[in-house]
């Protein structure tokens, strides 16, 4: 297993050759400590786990990894269904300005499609982030305040990841002097 920066395992996700919308998210408060736990999970990309914090209102730190090749029925269990309330999305920047313009001319075709047509919350943010070329996106369970109950069974269904995360997370929080969130 390869711990590396948490921006980092999120570029791997953005690279991933697959179906942008088959991905699915599960997040909420690390078990222990300051910071939240994330896992980002799609059949044929697999199964990733980071763990971050914010150092202070600006910037936000923290380690990630792969921790499955494919996403299981077992471990997909776990995770959000299609129909779930919550979404996110990872995004990447416009290339240059003409792409830009591109982006925005089918983000505004969409808006004006669906200001005209009675559709579902996640019908409207499917076709944003396909007008937005997101590169991963989803429905996605997260708890601000809390951590849900299949975050903590995925944590103990990788235990070793949790383990090896936590001691690098708690590394960067004592390096950074950090000994508390930001509400």
């Amino acid at each position: 297993m390869r711990i590396r920066e948490w921006q980092d395992v999120l570029q791997d996700v953005t690279d991933r050759d697959v179906d942008p919308e088959g991905w699915r998210a599960l997040a909420g408060d690390r078990a222990g400590g300051v910071g939240e736990d994330m896992y980002l999970a799609h059949p044929r990309a697999g199964v990733f786990f980071l763990k971050t914090y914010a150092k202070n209102p600006f910037e936000v730190r923290g380690v990630g990894t792969q921790v499955a090749r494919k996403l299981d029925d077992e471990i997909g269990s776990f995770l959000p269904e299609e129909d779930a309330g919550g979404r996110f999305a990872v995004q990447s920047p416009p290339e240059d300005e003409t792409h830009a313009e591109t982006i925005s001319q089918r983000l505004e075709t969409v808006l004006e499609t669906h200001a005209d047509a009675p559709t579902r919350p996640q019908d409207l943010f499917d076709d944003v982030m396909d007008a937005l070329e997101s590169p991963a996106f989803g429905p996605m369970e997260y708890d601000q305040y809390d951590r849900p109950d299949e975050l903590t069974d995925l944590s103990d269904r990788f235990e070793e990841a949790e383990e090896l995360l936590d001691a690098e997370l708690e590394d960067l929080i004592e390096t950074d002097e950090v000994d508390r969130g930001f509400m």
